[in-house]
C-alpha cells in the first residue's frame, strides 16, 4: 500500500461531532495511520450515531472506546499498545466501559488483544463495521466479540459518513477498498482484502452533497485509486469474467475523475494514493483538461533501484517510473509530485541507495514520506527475506535521503516564489494566529496575513514573495 500517512508521532486523533438529539451514550474514537483509517472512522461514527452514540473528546466519560489502528509502521503499533494499556487501567475504575480495536491491527493481533493480553472486549476488521451493533450486544452480555472477516463486496457506498472534526472545508471520499498489489513489504492485502471499487453514482452523489454542505475540496481516496474499475460490482480481479456489456460500460479512474470534475465544477479535487504501474496517462490528460483538479500527485516509488523494486515486487522499473514522470510533466507542465521511500530494505546495497538518491534528484519531488524499513509480520518479506541491513546503516541512509529531500523541497518551494497562486483557506496558522494557512494546486502550504472579510473556505489570490523549506510566504492580491 502507498497511502499518505498522518504524522505517527502524534498519539492519534480523537474526533467529535455535533450531538444527535436523543442519544445518551458516549463514544471516544481515535484514529491512527493513513487517510483511509480516518475516512473509515467517519463511517463507524455514522453507524454508531444511529445506535445511540454521540462522540466525545473526553475519554473519562466514554461508554465505548474505539481505536482505529494501523499495521503499516511498527511505531503506530507501539503507540496503540501503550494507549490500550492506559484504557485497561481506566476500565478498572469504570468496569462497564467497552474497549475495542478496529482496522488493520484487528485481524493480525485479534488473539493477543482478546485472549492473551486481555486488552479489549471487541475486535472488528475494516470490512465488518456494519456488524458493530450486533457485536456490541455480545459485549453487553459479557462475551468478547470479534468479526475480522474480509469481504469481496463491501464498499460502504450507502453509508453517509459523519464528518468528524476537520475544518468543514476539505473532506475524504473513499472510492476503492483493499489492494491487489502484493508488495513484499506490505501487510495491507492481508488486513484489508482484495481490491474492489465503489459505484460511481454513489461517489458523485457524495461529492455533490459535500459541495451543497459548504465543502470546497475533496480527496478521492483508496489504497490504489489508479486501479479504480467499476463494472457493476465485485473484485477487480474478476473483471476478466465480466460480460461484454459490463466491460463496454466499465468506468476506470480517469473517467471517474472527469465525471467528478464535471459534477462539482467549482470544487477542488485531489486524489490519493496512486501506484506507478496502474497510473494511466489518461489521468494526466483529465487533470490538464479540468481546472478544478489539483495539479499534484502522490506517486510512491519506494526505491530508485531496480534490484530493490524487483525484491519489493513493485511491478515497475526505475526507467518506467521516470518515463511516467517525464510524460506527466509534458501533459501537465505545472504538476508536482511527492514520494514514499523505504530505506534499508532487505539486501539493499550502497549502490542501490545511491540509485534512490539519483532518482530523487531527477524527479525533484516537492516533499516525501521516508522511513527506515521495519519488518511487518505476515508479509512475504518477513516470511522469505532477511532484514539484514544494520540499524546504523539504515539510519545513515535515511538521514541522507531526508537531507536531500529537504534540499529538493526548498528548491521546489522557491520555484513558486514571485507568482500569484490560488490558495484555499483551510484554517489559522499554527505559528501566528493573525495569519491564514492553505494550499495551492500543487499542495504547497502557504501562510499569509489575514484581511478583513476573508474566512475559512475562501479561495484567494496570493502573491508569494518568499519561502522556507516547506512553506510559502505570501500576501493577498488586492483588487
Amino acid at each position: 500500500m502507498q497511502e499518505k500517512y498522518i504524522d505517527e508521532t502524534k498519539q492519534g486523533e480523537a474526533f467529535a461531532i455535533a450531538e444527535k438529539v436523543g442519544n445518551s451514550k458516549k463514544l471516544f474514537l481515535e484514529s491512527y495511520g493513513c487517510q483511509m483509517n480516518f475516512s473509515d472512522s467517519e463511517i463507524v461514527a455514522s453507524i454508531l450515531n444511529e445506535q445511540g452514540y454521540n462522540t466525545t473528546l473526553k475519554v473519562e466519560e466514554a461508554d465505548l472506546i474505539l481505536l482505529n489502528t494501523c499495521s503499516i509502521r511498527e511505531k503506530a503499533e507501539q503507540t496503540v499498545r501503550m494507549r490500550l494499556s492506559q484504557f485497561k487501567n481506566l476500565k478498572k475504575e469504570r468496569p462497564n466501559m467497552t474497549v475495542g480495536v478496529l482496522g488493520c491491527m484487528a485481524e493480525r493481533l485479534k488473539t493477543k488483544f482478546l485472549e492473551e493480553e486481555q486488552l479489549v472486549d471487541l475486535v472488528v476488521g475494516p470490512d465488518a463495521y456494519r456488524d458493530l451493533p450486533n457485536l456490541l450486544k455480545e459485549t453487553e452480555d459479557g462475551r468478547d466479540a470479534i468479526n475480522v472477516i474480509l469481504s469481496k463486496e463491501e464498499t460502504y457506498a450507502d453509508i453517509n459518513p459523519v464528518r468528524l472534526g476537520g475544518n468543514g472545508v476539505t473532506a475524504f471520499v473513499t472510492i476503492t477498498r483493499g489492494c491487489d498489489n502484493m508488495c513484499t513489504f506490505c501487510v495491507v492485502p492481508f488486513t484489508r482484502g482484495r481490491e474492489r471499487s465503489r459505484d460511481p453514482h454513489s461517489i458523485l452523489e457524495e461529492c455533490k452533497d459535500l459541495w451543497n454542505s459548504g465543502y470546497k475540496e475533496i480527496t478521492l481516496l483508496g489504497q490504489n485509486v489508479d486501479s479504480y474499475l467499476w463494472y457493476g460490482g465485485g473484485p477487480k480481479k474478476d473483471f476478466a469474467k465480466a460480460s461484454e456489456m459490463q466491460k463496454a460500460t466499465a468506468v476506470d479512474f480517469a473517467q471517474l475523475l472527469g465525471l467528478v470534475a464535471q459534477a462539482v465544477p467549482e470544487m477542488r479535487i485531489r486524489f490519493s494514493t496512486s501506484n506507478p504501474q496502474d497510473m494511466s496517462l489518461d489521468v494526466f490528460r483529465v487533470m490538464a483538461k479540468h481546472e478544478n483538479i489539483c495539479k499534484y500527485v502522490h506517486l510512491p516509488v519506494q526505491s530508485g533501484s531496480n534490484n530493490m523494486l524487483a525484491a519489493m515486487n513493485r511491478q515497475h522499473t526505475r526507467e518506467e517510473y521516470l518515463e511516467l514522470i517525464r510524460k506527466a510533466k509534458e501533459i501537465v507542465p505545472d504538476i508536482s509530485f511527492s514520494q514514499d521511500m523505504i530505506i534499508g530494505f532487505c539486501n539493499e546495497t550502497e549502490e542501490d541507495h545511491q540509485d534512490t538518491l539519483s532518482l530523487m534528484r531527477e524527479v525533484e519531488y516537492d516533499y516525501g514520506y521516508m522511513f527506515a524499513y521495519s519488518e511487518r509480520p505476515g508479509t512475504p518479506a518477513h516470511k522469505k527475506m532477511e532484514d539484514n541491513i544494520p540499524a546504523d546503516v539504515k539510519q545513515r541512509r535515511l538521514a541522507e535521503v531526508i537531507a536531500l529531500q529537504g534540499e529538493l523541497s526548498k528548491k521546489r518551494m522557491k520555484s513558486y516564489v514571485g507568482r500569484v497562486h490560488q490558495i484555499l483557506i483551510e484554517g489559522v496558522s499554527k505559528k501566528n494566529k493573525n495569519q491564514w494557512k492553505g494550499r495551492n494546486s500543487q499542495n504547497a502550504v502557504c501562510v499569509f496575513d489575514m484581511l478583513e472579510g476573508q474566512k475559512i473556505g475562501d479561495i484567494v489570490d496570493i502573491f508569494v514573495f518568499d519561502n522556507t523549506q516547506g512553506t510559502l510566504l505570501g500576501e493577498t492580491v488586492k483588487n
